[in-house]
């Protein structure tokens, strides 16, 4: 078993380009991803990859589907965002979402109909 402090070199975060990856931000594959990134990449963020290749994933279900700590897991996506192997698509603020007396209303109206 490797310890996850030599998976991601020490490092605990994601570094500056990626300031956090919420649990349920999405990362999929960039289609404009360099051809020769893939090949200086360490087996776990492979794994990463090939998790992202078959459909776009949350975090959670990446740290699942490799069997990694969410911790690790951040630190790897974030190097994988670095070389620009993946996008990720963050979550809509609360603050933006609607108002559930807006949506309320909507429904109300739908069943008016």
């Amino acid at each position: 078993m490797v310890r996850p402090y030599a998976m991601t070199g020490g490092r605990t975060s994601a570094g500056p380009a990626a300031a956090s990856f919420d649990l349920i931000a999405l990362i999929s594959l960039d289609p404009e991803a360099p051809s020769n990134a893939a090949s200086a990449l360490g087996p776990e963020h492979r794994v990463l990859l090939g998790l992202c290749r078959a459909e776009t994933q949350s975090v959670a279900e990446l740290a699942a589907g490799s069997d990694l700590p969410v911790g690790v897991v951040r630190v790897l996506l974030g190097d994988l965002l670095e070389l620009g192997c993946v996008t990720v698509s963050r979550p809509v603020p609360p603050a933006q979402l609607p108002d559930e007396g807006v949506l309320r209303e909507v429904i109300a109206g739908l069943r008016a109909l």
